[in-house]
């Protein structure tokens, strides 16, 4: 895009697209671009000098805006829908990252999905779950939060399964949101 006065709202030169999968990351989806946008510019550079492309404007209908990210933003609202919650944790990885608290600590939650199957759970409580790769469940706004890897503070990053299985008491505790 070329540079005007306002904030990324130059004219277009090319555009590249990539589907967003369930499983990226803001850190995943950077790589990707990255490629993409290092593989237009050696396409855009040599047809812009040659006066071969024409610039054209943005659609300001389709243009979206956000407010800088603050390390507070990371924190989990356990209130929200489950789906909500796992799109932050994609959003915000690597930075900030998403976190609760447990036993005055930080816990973050570097992987999870949403699991359906609430029923009779408080919103925050740890809950046991059946599948194999998610080492437990978090009641959220409306459904279980399936937590497949953490990284509790000033601990490496672990599987959620061995997280829980060496916090006695863990299961059935209440996360703080």
């Amino acid at each position: 895009m070329l540079a005007d006065p306002g904030i990324d709202t130059g004219p277009i030169l090319a555009q590249g697209r990539i589907p967003v999968l369930s499983q990226d990351t803001t850190g995943t989806l950077t790589d990707k671009l990255s490629v993409i946008g290092a593989q237009l510019l050696l396409d855009v550079i040599p047809r812009w000098t040659a006066g071969q492309l024409k610039p054209r404007p943005q659609d300001k209908t389709t243009a979206s805006y956000c407010r800088k990210i603050a390390k507070e933003d990371g924190q989990i609202n356990w209130q929200l829908p489950a789906v909500n919650i796992w799109r932050q944790v994609r959003a915000y990885d690597p930075w900030p990252g998403s976190y609760t608290t447990w036993q005055g600590r930080q816990l973050k939650i570097l992987a999870a999905r949403p699991m359906g199957q609430a029923a009779g759970q408080r919103t925050g409580e740890v809950v046991q779950v059946k599948d194999k790769e998610i080492g437990f469940g978090v009641k959220t706004g409306d459904d279980i939060l399936g937590v497949l890897a953490v990284q509790y503070e000033g601990k490496r990053i672990m599987s959620a399964a061995d997280f829980a299985r060496g916090q006695r008491g863990f299961i059935g505790a209440m996360l703080p949101g």
